[in-house]
Parts: structure tokens; sequence; C-alpha cells
């Protein structure tokens, strides 16, 4: 049998852009839409779902001329990290705070370059944390919690 998707590494990124855009396209329809100048709840992120199904089409398109690559195989320790360290930022944004969720999520993410260096990983954390704090809480007013309720907030 052949196979006509010559770069499978495109062909499998676009369909999932293509998925992410379509999806958030279905959800957005229940919110309005609005006008360029009286932009609805739906309107932004509308866009963003167009352009990046745009992308995904032009991604697969792609996949299926050229010369054929050969698929490599998906490191899943790094993407297993990366995903864990979003998991943990999750669980931990409203019991411990934002800077307390962002430090171990930059943390468990740095596990995944290697070599993992914790003299860079454990500032870095820090301050992405402070400035997490002082660009959305403090800065922007978002209504996140600095330090959760773990600390009686």
């Amino acid at each position: 049998m052949t196979s006509y998707i010559r770069k499978p590494k495109d062909f499998i990124s676009g369909a999932i852009f293509l998925v992410v855009g379509v999806g958030a396209l279905i959800l957005l329809q229940d919110y309005q839409f609005g006008t360029a100048r009286r932009m609805g709840p739906a309107y932004f992120p509308a866009i963003l779902a167009a352009m990046l199904s745009c992308f995904a089409v032009v991604l697969i398109w792609r996949s299926l001329g050229g010369t054929r690559e050969a698929m490599e195989s998906v490191p899943m320790k790094p993407a297993l990290l990366i995903l864990g360290g979003a998991l943990l930022f999750a669980l931990l944004i409203r019991p411990a705070g934002l800077v307390l969720a962002v430090v171990p999520m930059v943390f468990l993410g740095s596990l995944a370059n290697t070599p993992f260096r914790w003299q860079v990983a454990l500032p870095t954390g820090i301050v992405l944390a402070l400035g997490s704090a002082a660009i959305f809480a403090y800065g922007l007013g978002q209504p996140i919690p600095v330090l959760g309720y773990w600390f009686g907030n």
C-alpha cells in the first residue's frame, strides 16, 4: 500500500492544529462575535482559530509533496515532563498561588532540557514567578491569587 504522505511530521502537526482550530471555532459559536469596531468575546479567539486552521491546511498540503522523509520517534521523557509541569501548575495555582505554582512548573519543564542545570532553572523560575505576579496580578489586575489559600489568602 502506498502512502501519499511524504512528510509525516508536517502531516501530524497540521492535523493537530486543524483539530484545535476547528474545535475552538465550534466552541466559540455560543459567544457574540461582534465587529472590528465593537469586538465581542469571540472575535479575537475566532480570528486566531481561523488563522491556526489555515496554517494547518498549509502544513497538511505541504506534507503531500516533496521528498519523502522518515518519521523519527517522539522523545517521550521531555514531552511528559513539560506536560507534567503544566498539570502541576494547574493543580497548584489555587492552593499555592501564582508565585509558588510557576517555580515548580519551570523547574519541571527545565528537566526536559539536556543537560539539566538547577543553577539556571531555579533563578529562571523565581524571576518568571515574580514577573508574572507583577504583570498579571498587579499590573493588569487579573484575579489570580499571588499566594493561595495555603497561606490564608
